[in-house]
């Protein structure tokens, strides 16, 4: 997920040891009336409890528990399905008039009812606050919003769209009471009212407590009588200790490769389990197009002929995550291998060096390669420090590695500082539309200075307008094309997701996906 010009991920749980279980713990045969709560660490930080606001990891997890979308997807799905809504479908053809049916006898947590008047207002409140840390930047086709009825919204969208449904089921749909949140400004008493499977029963500084809601009418039903969610901001270490000392039942999101490593090794006397997902998360290299060096197409093929995907993987992050050759990953519709196809997977000088021949560079480029592990994780200094020794060895280049805080780094890339730097990205909602147009469209986050025309002007509308996603598949292959000659970023990864579980803590499969929707409701504890 993105932030207003930035990509503000930080990374899911790294860490991989070579006796991981997947899909352990199906059922734990609890019946709703025994089930017992479930204690959560994690070390991300939910950053806001309002969703016109929150635009991080941590929040949409909040989110995605506590209040309801028209949709949402289901367990390892990549379309949406109804959620609050009953029925919802384009009724123009061009994919510009999407209409929703409410189900009946919907409440909030607090027994106001949830009405039209609740959807429309949600969404006329996240676009009129337009808060710099919130999701409002996800919805700039919304035009006007139609209430008929208390059942019935129509939203008429200002270009043709057919992403808008999976935006609706992402945590920037979430519906807040017309009646508990302020039109123009955040709520920011830390406390939340919605109408999904969970309430809000406290928030602060370490953690969060939520309850089963009794109000709920939705399709989740939940195998636990609450989570609590305790927050390690970004104490990997402690989270770890955690884990071992039985504090926690589950480990989400923090822990390293190592951390991953010395858990697993530990599991059999320790009574924990390392459980493996799907993930669509994704890291680039960026290279800004006007920079002296990095500008010079010679010298992003070299880099490309040069950088060994497999090492990285191997020796940083130690198998958690798998070689990305294409800006779409794999599990996404539209996935190629253009990268692949274009550079191979094996390093080549001799190819490397032609690039850059061909672009009249004789002698050893020097090159800084820009990192900001406070934000991508510590491994992603080690990372670039490993791709610069790759470079070098080659002989063709002369490259380092320098690391700032992560505020100082999106100024300077802001700037046009920085020839070659990092970016990690989750996505809002598993579609290729999410991994193009945020990049390669007008005002795009990358801030490197790149655009094309065929893309902008041809590609993205096209598949914007295609309401059978299956149908882009030659659209979206034919943009990846483009990326790879023109070379605007090289993909470097695509990450796993895992967490770490107590014995006697089920259901964590059902959580780890490509939507990047955790569902408190899947898990149970015997």
């Amino acid at each position: 997920m993105n932030m207003r010009n930035q990509w503000p991920v930080l990374p899911l749980v790294v860490g991989l040891a070579s006796g991981l279980l997947t899909g352990c713990g199906t059922d734990s045969g609890e019946s709703e009336n025994d089930a017992a709560p479930v204690v959560m660490g994690m070390s991300d930080d939910v950053l806001a409890t309002d969703p016109a606001s929150g635009y991080d990891p941590g929040s949409w997890l909040l989110f995605n528990n506590v209040f309801q979308s028209l949709l949402s997807f289901p367990e390892s799905a990549t379309e949406p399905q109804p959620d609050a809504a009953q029925t919802c479908t384009f009724t123009d053809g061009h994919a510009r008039v999407y209409r929703c049916t409410l189900k009946g006898g919907l409440k909030f947590s607090n027994g106001d009812p949830l009405t039209s008047k609740d959807v429309k207002y949600s969404f006329d409140r996240l676009l009129k606050i337009d808060d710099a840390a919130g999701p409002a930047i996800m919805f700039p086709m919304l035009g006007d919003i139609e209430t008929p009825d208390a059942k019935t919204v129509v939203f008429h969208l200002k270009v043709s769209d057919a992403t808008f449904p999976s935006k609706l089921a992402s945590g920037a749909g979430s519906i807040v009471d017309h009646r508990q949140y302020d039109a123009s400004g955040l709520r920011k008493d830390g406390q939340a009212v919605g109408s999904g499977p969970y309430q809000l029963d406290s928030f602060d500084h370490d953690e969060a407590v939520f309850s089963v809601n009794p109000a709920y009418r939705g399709a989740a039903k939940p195998k636990n009588s609450g989570v609590t969610l305790k927050f390690f901001h970004g104490d990997r270490t402690a989270l770890k200790k955690a884990l071992l000392d039985d504090d926690v039942d589950l480990a989400y999101r923090g822990l390293s490769a190592g951390d991953i490593a010395d858990v697993d090794e530990q599991g059999n006397t320790k009574g924990t389990e390392v459980i493996e997902g799907s993930s669509a998360e994704v890291q680039h290299l960026v290279f800004n197009m006007r920079d002296p060096v990095a500008g010079k197409l010679g010298v992003r093929k070299a880099m490309a002929y040069l950088i060994d995907r497999d090492a990285l993987i191997k020796n940083v992050y130690q198998g958690t995550a798998t070689p990305l050759y294409s800006i779409i990953p794999a599990g996404i519709t539209g996935h190629n291998t253009a990268f692949f196809d274009t550079y191979g997977a094996r390093p080549s000088r001799t190819k490397a060096a032609a690039a850059l021949r061909a672009d009249g560079i004789t002698g050893k480029v020097k090159l800084t390669l820009w990192s900001t592990p406070s934000r991508y994780g510590p491994a992603t200094d080690e990372e670039l420090k490993a791709i610069a020794g790759q470079l070098n060895a080659s002989g063709l280049f002369e490259a380092d590695v320098q690391s700032v805080a992560f505020d100082q780094y999106e100024k300077d890339i802001a700037r046009g500082k920085y020839g070659v730097y990092v970016k990690g990205w989750v996505p809002d909602y598993p579609d290729a539309d999410n991994f193009t147009a945020p990049f390669f469209g007008k005002g795009n986050v990358l801030a490197n200075n790149y655009s094309n025309t065929t893309i902008t002007g041809s590609l993205l509308p096209r598949t914007a307008a295609q309401s059978d996603r299956a149908a882009t598949v030659r659209e979206f292959s034919r943009l990846q094309n483009i990326v790879a000659d023109e070379l605007p970023v090289l993909p470097v990864w695509q990450a796993k997701q895992y967490a770490v579980v107590r014995d006697g803590v089920y259901g964590l499969e059902s959580c780890l996906d490509a939507s990047t929707v955790f569902r408190f409701w899947e898990l149970s504890k015997g």
